[in-house]
Parts: C-alpha cells; sequence; structure tokens
C-alpha cells in the first residue's frame, strides 16, 4: 500500500465500504469527499492501476458498466495500513 497515492487509497477505501460499486458510485464518494469534480480521466486510470496491483477485481454489470470488489490481498493491505496508522494516530480523541 505503501507505493499508492492518497487518491489510489481513498479509492480502494471507499471501494472496501460498497458491496460491488461501480465507477460512478465511486466518484459521487470521492467528490463528495473532496469537494471538487473527479474526472474520468483520473478516476478510471487510477481503478485500473489497483486492479492490476491486485487490490481490485473488476467484473462487468452489462456492456456498459463495471463493478469492483476488494480483493482478499485489497483487503489484507487496508488492515495493515490501519495497524501502521494506528501507531501514529491514536483512535481516541
Amino acid at each position: 500500500m505503501y507505493d499508492l497515492t492518497g487518491f489510489q487509497r481513498d479509492l480502494l477505501y471507499i471501494a472496501a465500504d460498497k458491496d460491488e460499486p461501480n465507477g460512478l458510485e465511486l466518484k459521487d464518494e470521492l467528490e463528495g469527499y473532496y469537494e471538487t469534480e473527479i474526472h474520468h480521466g483520473r478516476l478510471y486510470p487510477n481503478l485500473d492501476t489497483l486492479v492490476e496491483k491486485g487490490l481490485l477485481e473488476k467484473g462487468e454489470l452489462d456492456k456498459r458498466t463495471n463493478y469492483y470488489q476488494v480483493t482478499q490481498r485489497g483487503q489484507r493491505e487496508i488492515e495493515a495500513r490501519r495497524e501502521w496508522e494506528d501507531q501514529y494516530v491514536s483512535p481516541e480523541v
């Protein structure tokens, strides 16, 4: 996970919270968080990178719509990242 950009990490986290989201669902979530428009030219190449790294699986809902699902490896990477973060950022406020 250390070699992902913050944007890629955010995509992975959002995908982990959803049940087979499509790209537009992920885009909407990110736009809400970043409070700016996310262009397709930014979104889909980053999703493809996560698929290539084995962190997401990509499936087809229909001829025009793909869905994404976090792989077991992706889930392990998220858990390892959270453990690492917890060393430095206390979960208690």
